[in-house]
């Protein structure tokens, strides 16, 4: 069987270069210059270049994901979109062109976890920490190929934004899918954006499910990853105080409004540490324009902070704050692997908005319940 000479279905098939934009290379730049040409070649209309935004952030904001969909990614952090309801994973490059060829794919139905989150957080903590707080808990296979299904009292009061930070850091367990059931806040977020019908798929009653567990977020601290595993997860009292050189925010975990809006009132008329560079990271433009509209951005370039272009920025490694030996940076991004973001001898720290904000001020890793005012 020869290759295919044109996509199964130029109107389901969604691009985006939120990677190593604008290119850092020349290599890089011949490869969007490719898909570039591939994009008009076969028609699809769903494409979005350089700085529109991250792939994960992009999808339910130009309304391609909706509840009760199947949806696969060419990216780890796909079960973002289970925020929204929809069944979300990622697969590999491979099996993407088999899709893109054929429409078809082969998956093992996983087993079920079920995660009951309530109680109501604290000032300073949020989904963010809850999130590494899981991960620290169940460790980093802990979830391997289930389908995580979130619900409780916290997740009703959960905005959309919070619900994605969650879903999208499952992945760090090992998770298959991750899934919040569609309601209000979900309904509302999709109207006038979702592109056609659908209909919300929910959990049977009785359904039997692999494990169950129960969090109340009442007594949850603030939360960090530790180098250089993602559930070597501590509050953040126990790490306090280690110098940093570079703090950065964004990402497809942590680049949403709610995100610049926390960090702008913390950093909001003071001054980033002289010895930090304060990266910011709108995950998307529809973000940027909105943060900007409401004076977030304002705040924090006044506060030091330096403001890249929607997309996936340092998170990557591959350019836009890449680490040198030796330093050290806390960051909202999903991994902080051993040379993730640069240097082998670099240190990454993991923690919420609020808590790398705080550490830009201070120039130490530090508690943001300690300098919000």
């Amino acid at each position: 069987m020869g290759p295919a000479p044109k996509v199964w279905d130029p109107d389901r098939i969604f691009i985006a270069l939120d990677h190593r934009v604008p290119a850092e290379s020349e290599e890089t730049a011949g490869a969007h210059a490719m898909i570039r040409q591939f994009v008009r070649k076969q028609h699809i209309r769903h494409f979005y270049d350089a700085g529109e935004g991250v792939c994960h952030q992009l999808l339910p904001e130009k309304g391609r994901v909706r509840p009760g969909e199947l949806i696969v990614g060419a990216d780890s952090h796909t079960p973002t979109a289970g925020a929204f309801g929809a069944f979300a994973t990622g697969i590999g490059a491979t099996e993407m062109a088999a899709v893109w060829a054929t429409g078809r794919l082969w998956l093992r139905v996983p087993e079920t976890i079920r995660i009951r989150i309530d109680g109501a957080f604290r000032p300073f903590v949020g989904a963010r920490d809850l999130a590494l707080h899981l991960v620290g808990q169940m460790g980093a296979y802990g979830a391997e190929y289930a389908a995580i299904e979130y619900f409780g009292k916290a997740i009703d009061r959960m905005d959309i934004g919070s619900r994605m930070t969650l879903c999208n850091l499952s992945t760090e367990m090992g998770a298959k899918a991750a899934l919040v059931e569609p309601d209000g806040r979900t309904l509302a977020f999709l109207e006038g954006r979702a592109r056609g019908p659908f209909r919300p798929e929910r959990a049977d009653p009785g359904a039997r499910c692999e494990m169950e567990l129960s969090v109340d977020v009442r007594g949850l601290e603030p939360e960090v990853a530790c180098p250089h595993s993602v559930d070597d997860v501590r509050p953040v009292g126990e790490v306090s105080g280690r110098a940093i050189h570079q703090a950065v925010i964004g990402s497809c975990t942590n680049g949403r409004l709610e995100d610049l809006r926390e960090a702008s009132r913390i950093l909001g008329g003071r001054k980033v540490h002289e010895g930090v560079r304060l990266l910011v990271v709108p995950a998307s433009r529809e973000v940027l324009l909105e943060a900007v509209r409401r004076g977030f951005v304002r705040r924090l370039i006044e506060s030091g902070a330096v403001l890249l272009n929607p997309g996936c920025g340092p998170c990557l490694g591959a350019h836009q704050g890449v680490l040198a030996p030796g330093e050290v940076c806390i960051s909202t991004t999903s991994r902080n692997f051993r040379g993730r973001m640069g240097s082998p001898w670099a240190e990454i720290y993991l923690a919420s908005p609020a808590t790398v904000a705080a550490s830009a001020l201070e120039g130490v890793i530090t508690d943001p319940r300690e300098v919000a005012g």
